[in-house]
């Protein structure tokens, strides 16, 4: 592993800018951040987006720091401010993919390919086969673009279609029209363009571009190419040659042809810059180590921390009573495999990249005879067996190099047959080097990638929903809960592989931000009386129109109350069509999603329903304050950058996007700050925001020290979780506090300090060396950070 810049941050805030909350505002927030206590801002994307855009990831402009955001001089503004107060600046990366923007001509690279077709000097930006669709009436062997754009066949919409000058238009959307071309007839018009307008139902099984997973307006950049990877980079790259960056995040490397290659190839273009990469690891999965980075972004740290503060045993409870109410045995792993599945059947999300990969092995068998003459079901059967079985994101194949041995082993076993073996070898680059068999075995990666995220994440995960806070990305709501031996162990491979990859809790991206989950994670400690609640407010709402969702339903009442009906009501119908099992976003059921919507409104209204979820709530409180505070402390000292989410120093109960990206208000979390240390113990927002910026003080003030656990001594021991950064630095937090409360608290039982006098940063109390009992040290708080000699 190469290592990472000299100076990492020692944590990091992420700023989800859009243009309710432009450069300007972060400028502002730079005093309230330097006093919160990170080292670094993390900016989201800063490149010119869709207008209006409120992420940033639908690139149309490499040339240019958005203009929506405030342009260059905002951000310089931000980085002069920021340096005053000696933070540094991180900037999302996106390389896989741009915008197919409305009008189109927002997106310049990709409009002159429009008119130029394969002649175009944009045609290596953009990862088209061009030999999937026949070229224009003229040029019938050169291929052409599909554009699946339109509302209905072509036939129906025809007469929507209108010729200005040089742009063919249809509704908001504009085409460039081939040079010569604009005063044929419409139909012969159609017929000489570089690209067909088509209905967007041909999507999943006729697109002839890559796309980010399958979302058909994100069109794939071909960044493995040199001179694409320079014009897209280029202004990054100036900015942090001129220090105004200083480090970079890497959306979705899972998507590149070569990820290892980009990035070895942006740490040649910054002198080895700080740089993490969003990459997904599927359970004991590991980065690779050549990948020259300092680690992830973090959700592998987030399924740990999550992990070792649930219920094993209770979550299987759980899971039984869930499956036995929906009356469906299914297992999560189980629907994980079926998401995947319904992904490459011929009329899945993903088929057209199934043939793609098809096309290929065609090619690949008329330029060889050895592997020539299988016949295409047998070839499209073993394909997609092969993409749904393959247990991670993708293998990190690299064709002339020898295959990596974990690659070897997540695609051995299956199916044994001629057609099996075939696209195994291709996948592996073991059948020798041609153009054709260099591109599947690449292209084979980038298509799992995408077959795992949403088959998995964007399907699974929503049909799933014994207990929802284990569906988050990377996930594995199979084995819930994690013990603390498993967790340390965890901890002491981060330090050693990835010491500076960065921990997160809360993301643009989760399902459910952190606090949300702390709640969910209790009822994995009262299964029974979890479920007898359910079945109480179903009695009172009356039966939900479909009971899988019901369970999806009340745990979101629970994770985000007190809740409107809008926030409700958009998570849960984003959330069944995701799953796509009643409704979907190409085939919704109107009559299902207005029952769904009425019930979901129903819940709210009811006058005897809303004061018993307020009180289970109540109930539940000082356990998921326990949790709230525990997880907080273990992000925030366990090895790696610790990356808070914007407004997460406080409690904060979002859900899916779009909900957890509106902007916050940093202005008052910078008066609330000023009094947190007065009034620590006042409540949970309070004590959260203390905890918060005391612990990040001490990791900017301390470095700290190789990771060690410290076990404690005693019949409730196991509810304790201790560990020393170094000799001087400790933290401590209760672990299933539910359960502790049932087993008569702490009792008897103590942890040793070492030698000196130490003190409970979050308190102030100290305390000598020796056996302390438990119930002394977190009589204030769940939790413990504790530092000697300061």
């Amino acid at each position: 592993m190469t290592s990472a810049a000299a100076h990492p941050p020692t944590a990091s805030y992420r700023l989800q800018l859009q243009p309710g909350f432009t450069l300007r505002d972060a400028a502002r927030a730079v005093p309230y951040l330097a006093a919160l206590g990170v080292s670094h801002l993390h900016l989201s994307p800063l490149l010119e987006a869709v207008p209006g855009s409120t992420h940033g990831y639908d690139t149309v402009d490499h040339s240019r720091i958005s203009e929506q955001l405030g342009g260059e001089a905002a951000l310089r503004a931000l980085a002069d401010e920021a340096h005053r107060h000696e933070l540094r600046l991180i900037a999302d990366v996106v390389p896989n993919h741009m915008a197919l923007p409305v009008p189109e001509q927002l997106n310049q690279p990709l409009w002159q390919v429009l008119r130029d077709g394969p002649d175009s000097r944009y045609a290596t930006w953009f990862d088209i086969d061009w030999t999937a669709q026949p070229g224009p009436f003229d040029a019938p062997g050169r291929g052409r673009l599909l554009l699946p754009l339109l509302g209905d066949r072509i036939g129906a919409v025809r007469d929507q279609l209108v010729v200005d000058g040089e742009v063919l238009r249809y509704h908001d959307h504009a085409f460039p029209l081939r040079p010569g071309t604009a005063h044929l007839p419409l139909p012969d018009l159609l017929d000489r363009q570089w690209y067909r307008l088509a209905w967007w139902r041909l999507a999943s099984s006729e697109l002839n571009y890559r796309r980010f997973f399958a979302i058909n307006d994100l069109i794939a950049v071909r960044v493995e190419v040199p001179e694409v990877f320079r014009a897209t980079h280029e202004v990054l790259l100036r900015l942090h040659g001129e220090g105004v960056l200083d480090g970079f995040r890497v959306d979705h490397p899972d998507g590149l042809a070569d990820p290892r290659g980009y990035l070895r190839r942006l740490a040649e273009a910054t002198g080895g810059a700080y740089t993490v990469v969003e990459k997904i690891l599927i359970g004991d999965e590991r980065l690779p180590a050549d990948w020259p980075c300092a680690g992830t972004t973090g959700y592998d740290a987030l399924r740990r921390i999550d992990g070792v503060l649930t219920d094993h045993a209770g979550a299987e409870r759980l899971v039984a009573a869930y499956q036995r109410d929906v009356a469906d045995r299914t297992t999560a792993a189980e629907a994980a495999l079926r998401g995947r599945a319904e992904l490459t059947v011929p009329d899945g999300e993903l088929a057209a990249e199934v043939d793609r990969l098809l096309r290929l092995v065609r090619r690949i068998g008329a330029a060889d005879s050895a592997v020539a003459d299988h016949p295409r079901p047998a070839l499209r059967d073993a394909l997609c067996t092969l993409l749904t079985e393959h247990p991670v994101y993708r293998p990190y194949v690299v064709p002339g190099e020898e295959p990596p041995p974990e690659a070897v082993a997540h695609l051995a076993g299956g199916a044994e047959g001629t057609a099996d073996r075939l696209l195994r070898d291709l996948a592996l680059g073991r059948l020798g080097r041609s153009p054709e068999k260099d591109e599947f075995c690449r292209r084979f990666a980038q298509t799992t990638s995408a077959v795992a995220a949403k088959g998995v994440e964007d399907t699974a995960f929503y049909r799933w929903n014994a207990l929802v806070s284990l569906n988050e990305v990377g996930g594995d709501p199979g084995r819930p809960g994690l013990g603390p031996g498993a967790f340390h162990r965890w901890c002491a491979d981060q330090e050693r592989d990835r010491p500076t990859g960065m921990t997160v809790l809360s993301t643009h991206d989760t399902k459910r931000s952190a606090d949300a989950r702390a709640r969910l994670a209790v009822l994995a400690e009262l299964p029974d009386a979890w479920a007898a609640e359910c079945a109480a407010w179903t009695a009172a709402a009356g039966p939900c129109p479909d009971r899988n969702t019901a369970w999806l339903l009340w745990q979101t009442l629970v994770a985000a109350w007190p809740i409107d009906e809008e926030r409700l009501v958009q998570v849960v119908l984003k959330s069944a069509r995701e799953a796509k099992l009643r409704t979907s976003w190409t085939a919704p059921d109107e009559t299902f999603e207005r029952l769904l919507t009425a019930y979901a409104r129903g819940a709210l209204a009811n006058a005897g329903l809303c004061p018993r979820i307020a009180g289970f709530v109540q109930l539940l409180a000082p356990y998921a304050r326990s949790n709230t505070l525990a997880s907080a402390l273990l992000h925030l000292t366990v090895p790696g950058v610790p990356d808070l989410y914007q407004g997460s120093e406080e409690p904060l109960h979002t859900l899916v996007d779009p909900d957890n990206r509106a902007p916050v208000d940093l202005g008052a979390l910078a008066v609330r700050l000023t009094d947190s240390a007065a009034d620590r113990g006042a409540d949970l927002v309070r004590e959260k925001l203390h905890l918060t910026t005391t612990a990040l003080h001490l990791r900017r003030d301390v470095p700290l020290g190789p990771y060690r656990p410290l076990e404690a001594t005693g019949r409730t021991a196991a509810h304790l979780l201790a560990f020393f950064r170094g000799p001087r630095v400790i933290t401590a937090v209760t672990r299933l506090p539910y359960g502790l409360q049932r087993a008569g608290g702490w009792g008897e039982t103590v942890l040793e300090l070492p030698e000196g006098r130490w003190t409970d940063e979050l308190t102030g109390r100290h305390y000598e060396a020796g056996p302390l009992p438990v119930s002394w040290l977190l009589e204030r708080h769940p939790v413990a950070l504790l530092t000697e000699g300061r």
